[in-house]
Formats: structure tokens, sequence, C-alpha cells
């Protein structure tokens, strides 16, 4: 299994970046995990847009979603996806229709969004739309996907995708502590989770993990390797890795566009 990180900034992009998106590839298979915003173009530095076999999202804040309208327009648009002859593409009669998974109740918020200024049916008609309900699992490709319901804004899952001889891959998405999720990702081969905050909400209501909380969580979870993400290039990635790193007990890594990872 091999994870490339397409983005990992926060709810803003950090300077020529993107928000969240990873790319995760098994025997050939390609599936995209969040879709935010600048993902798309990301993920065509490292895979045909129509090779893409699914795409899994975590919850429907825009720097999770927002890219699956560029995404929905290329699949509907492009002149290779045409039933004709179109600019040298010679025609097809079988267009690229990747497999879309939502959380339940997502589809209808995704009408809402796009009719703002588009036909609502845009993301119904370029992906096969399915949602998800946790703890359901679900077969995607060469992946058995689990899914768990963590604390956010919105409601959030994170995600796991287990591949053949039980390879996991853990993804925290966005969450406030909680001590479920380390139960969720025990053992994980790989633990790709949030550390945005530099101290908690002043308000008190959580909705993010500081990269203290981040490696507690990791550590929790007994997680083979650690990989930080969504946090803003704003933030001293030394200062990020050190505080991680304390509250893990051990070396971590910090995500960044273009890395891979293998499991």
């Amino acid at each position: 299994m091999r994870i490339t990180v397409l983005g990992k900034s926060p709810s803003w992009q950090d300077s020529d970046g993107a928000c969240s998106g990873y790319l995760v590839q098994e025997d050939g298979f390609a599936l995209l995990l969040d879709c935010g915003n600048g993902v798309f173009s990301k993920l065509r530095l490292f895979r045909d847009y129509v090779e893409i076999g699914a795409v899994v999202i975590s919850h429907l804040h825009a720097d999770h979603v927002l890219d699956l309208v560029p995404f929905s327009y290329a699949l509907t648009y492009a002149p290779r996806q045409q039933p004709v002859p179109v600019g040298g593409w010679p025609g097809t009669s079988n267009p690229a229709r990747p497999q879309l998974f939502v959380p339940s109740g997502a589809q209808d918020s995704l009408r809402q969004i796009v009719s703002c200024w588009g036909p609502e049916d845009l993301i119904d008609k370029a992906f096969v739309v399915e949602e998800y309900n946790a703890p359901e699992e679900v077969e995607v490709g060469p992946f058995t996907v689990r899914f768990m319901e963590v604390p956010h804004f919105a409601p959030t899952y994170a995600v796991e995708l287990v591949a053949d001889g039980g390879r996991r891959f853990t993804y925290s998405a966005d969450c406030a502590p909680n001590e479920d999720l380390s139960k969720f990702a025990r053992d994980t081969d790989l633990l790709l989770i949030e550390g945005t905050l530099p101290r908690p909400e002043r308000t008190g209501v959580r909705g993010h993990l500081t990269p203290r909380e981040a490696g507690e969580h990791a550590r929790a979870a007994n997680a083979g390797r650690v990989v930080i993400t969504h946090f803003s290039d704003e933030l001293d990635s030394d200062w990020v890795r050190t505080e991680a790193g304390a509250g893990f007990g051990g070396e971590v890594e910090l995500a960044h566009e273009g890395a891979h990872y293998t499991i």
C-alpha cells in the first residue's frame, strides 16, 4: 500500500499548497481519501484522474470536499469523456465514473452546495455516489474500508484502509481529543493524524488536536508509524515535530505535499 500526500493544509491552504487529500494505491487500484481545496490539481501530478477507482470523504467541511467540484467538471466535460470524437479523442461509450463514498445524508448537502452556481446533479452524474454509516465496512477495490465517527464540528469519520495480509492505514480525519480514536487505530501500521492547533481552542469547545495531543493519541494506539497532518505552514515545523514526538514518546513524521509512505 502506497500513500501519497496531495495536500495537508488545514482550512486555509499553505503557500502553493492544498488542503486535505491523500492518494492511496494498492495493486494498481487508486483511491483518493478526501478532496479539499487544491487537491485535484495536485492529484494530476501523480495519477490520471480517470484512473481513480474511488473517492472516500471523511466529512463535508470545504477543506476536505471542495475539489469534488472541479473533479466532477473534468469527468463531465473532458474531451476524452465524450461519447463522440472530440479534439483528437476517439469518443467513448464507457467514460470514467469513480465510486464516491460520503457520510450518510451528504448527497443532499452536496446537491445544495453545487446548486448555488450550477446543476445540482453535477456530482451525482460524475460519480457513483454511495453513503456510508459507521461502523459499516465497505469493500473498495483491494481495500476493506472501516469508519468510526469522531467528535468534530460536523459529522466526521475516521477512516481505516485494510489491505491483503492485514496491512492497516488509519486516518484520523478532523477530531477533538477522544479515546475511541486510539482504540479504533490500535496497532495500526501507519496513523495519519491531525495536529492542527498550537493550543486548545480558547472557547473550550473542542474540534481539533494539538500536535502533542496527536502524539498522545498515537501512543495510546500503539501505532507503528505516525505522520502528523492538517497543520499550517505558518506553524514552525520543528516545534510541531518536537511537540508530537513528546506526546508519542518517539519519532514522528510530518506530512508534506508529495511525501510517500509505504506499508
